[in-house]
């Protein structure tokens, strides 16, 4: 097999699998600075990553351009004035295998999702710390030839405070604590009563900046703005590249078992976590992060955590599976960082 000089990295979606990657480049380029490296992703996540140098990004509209088969086809056309003689399918989802076959002839090595591990982590049958989705990532590399020690990250310097943040967040003493109280499911999020008790108590005496995203996000944390001093919504404010920009200032994310935590820990931010009807074992802790910045849901009452790896199955009788995190839990851990 030929040297391989350029790889093709196949990661579409979703955000926190996508920000995921980033430790795992970081290391990639400092270890193999020689050998390029192109990105295939959607072109919401390409600020994700502007951290990673000479890294070229390759954009997808897949939901016109590149839909479909046909889609796919024309955009392996496009790809292969690039030259790559080798990919990395991190995602290994029907598109990604699709697009592997029509550029058939390059060397490909694909993420081992531990699928089976996984069914056994819900059903019980081996409930154990499966390996994180980090590693599986850099276990890909390796496949191509290219070991990596994902320990081994530099992260990048915090981004200057522009003038433009500043006005918005203000200049007040105080340490920044970012709150992201979302997440694709209701299994995974914290009751928004119970994040009020936290916010009303953290913004005595820091900043608080709460992150979301779509009209009903924005509507509840601006309540909390209104309701709180030292609370700033900045959802719907800045674009994506803005708000990472001031997330690599926090001294501390608290987010749900969601994308904010993969953003913030990708920058080396500490992120305490919240987890309703998923578990951190099946490898999603946010990179770097110590397992007791995982705040679990009391699984002696909800047995059956985690319902499933991403949250979408809420069994009856789990509604409030996350109430049994109190806010004191959730504000001495925070104050554990700060402190």
């Amino acid at each position: 097999m030929p040297k391989i000089h350029h790889i093709l990295i196949i990661r579409l979606s979703a955000m926190g699998d996508v920000a995921m990657t980033i430790p795992v480049l970081k290391v990639f380029r400092d270890q193999y600075p020689d050998v390029e490296l192109s990105v295939i992703t959607k072109p919401f996540f390409k600020p994700i990553f502007q951290t990673i140098p000479n890294c070229n990004i390759v954009l997808v509209d897949t939901k016109s351009k590149h839909k479909g088969v046909l889609g796919l086809w024309k955009l392996s056309r496009e790809l292969r004035h690039l030259k790559f003689n080798a990919i990395a399918d991190l995602h290994n989802v029907l598109r990604s295998k699709i697009l592997r076959v029509f550029l058939t002839g390059k060397h490909s090595a694909v993420i081992d999702k531990g699928r089976q591990e996984k069914r056994a982590l819900i059903n019980k049958s081996n409930f154990i710390q499966l390996k994180s989705t980090h590693q599986r990532y850099a276990d890909v590399f390796e496949q191509l030839g290219f070991p990596i020690d994902i320990n081994d990250v530099r992260f990048s310097a915090k981004a200057e405070l522009r003038s433009e943040y500043i006005e918005v967040i203000g200049d007040a003493p105080l340490k920044w604590v970012g709150i992201a109280p979302f997440a694709a499911f209701k299994g995974k999020e914290y009751p928004s009563e119970l994040m009020a008790e936290v916010i009303a108590h953290l913004s005595n005496d820091h900043k608080i900046l709460l992150f979301g995203a779509g009209q009903e996000e924005i509507n509840q944390l601006q309540l909390w703005q209104d309701q709180f001093e030292n609370v700033i919504n900045l959802a719907g404010v800045f674009n994506l590249k803005q708000e990472l920009d001031i997330i690599s200032n926090l001294d501390v994310m608290l987010s749900m078992d969601s994308g904010n935590g993969h953003l913030a820990a990708m920058l080396g931010i500490p992120v305490v976590t919240l987890w309703g009807v998923t578990h951190p074992f099946a490898g999603f802790l946010p990179f770097n992060q110590p397992i007791d910045s995982a705040l679990l849901s009391d699984s002696t009452r909800y047995p059956k955590i985690p319902t499933s790896i991403y949250g979408n199955k809420l069994p009856e009788g789990y509604e409030n599976v996350m109430s049994t995190i109190t806010p004191d839990q959730v504000i001495s851990k925070i104050k554990s960082y700060l402190e």
